[in-house]
């Protein structure tokens, strides 16, 4: 009698199991067939991907929520840069508005975006990153920065002013892993 049941428990068991589909219900809701959860979330690893909802906005999930980043946001997913932007820092991203971005030559954010240039845009981007957390006034003391590209930037001061590498600081915010200085110009590399 007890093996009777055994066997009818594994033979439901297996019937149960074979009838189940091969599908994983991303975070969105949407179904997706004979994929594994590790094929859905292949692209989103690493530390920026984990949520925290306590902690102080990381520089990243700062761009992230500005209306006026969006094409910088957009850069930097393209490059593959996330990871790097909520490193613990102290890191200074000098953030190009969107308005900064339109002023480039026309195509040429297109032309970055593509999957091909992708390890361009990168360098592109690193040359708006330098480890640290300097306020405004406190960069006024600086000649030049070295940025994540490995290039050097100069920084100017006219007035109340500061440029670093020609664009001007037109507000700064605290991050919990630095300070993001929003800028009016794409800091182009030399090279």
């Amino acid at each position: 009698m007890k093996t009777t049941i055994k066997l009818l428990f594994v033979s439901a068991a297996l019937l149960l199991f074979s009838a189940c589909k091969n599908e994983t219900t991303t975070e969105t809701g949407t179904t997706v067939e004979g994929s594994t959860q590790s094929d859905v979330q292949s692209s989103n690893k690493g530390q920026a991907f984990i949520e925290d909802d306590e902690s102080a906005p990381n520089v990243l999930q700062i761009a992230i929520g500005s209306p006026d980043h969006t094409t910088l946001v957009a850069a930097v997913q393209a490059a593959g840069l996330e990871n790097s932007l909520v490193n613990a820092g102290p890191l200074m991203v000098f953030a190009p508005t969107n308005e900064a971005f339109a002023a480039l030559p026309a195509g040429t954010v297109e032309e970055l975006l593509k999957p091909e240039n992708k390890e361009k845009l990168a360098y592109i981007l690193k040359n708006h990153v330098t480890p640290g957390n300097y306020t405004k006034d406190f960069l006024k003391k600086f000649k030049k920065l070295g940025q994540a590209s490995g290039e050097d930037v100069t920084v100017e001061v006219r007035g109340e002013d500061v440029y670093v590498g020609g664009a001007k600081i037109l507000a700064s915010v605290p991050a919990g892993n630095g300070i993001v200085h929003v800028v009016d110009k794409v800091i182009l590399p030399a090279n």
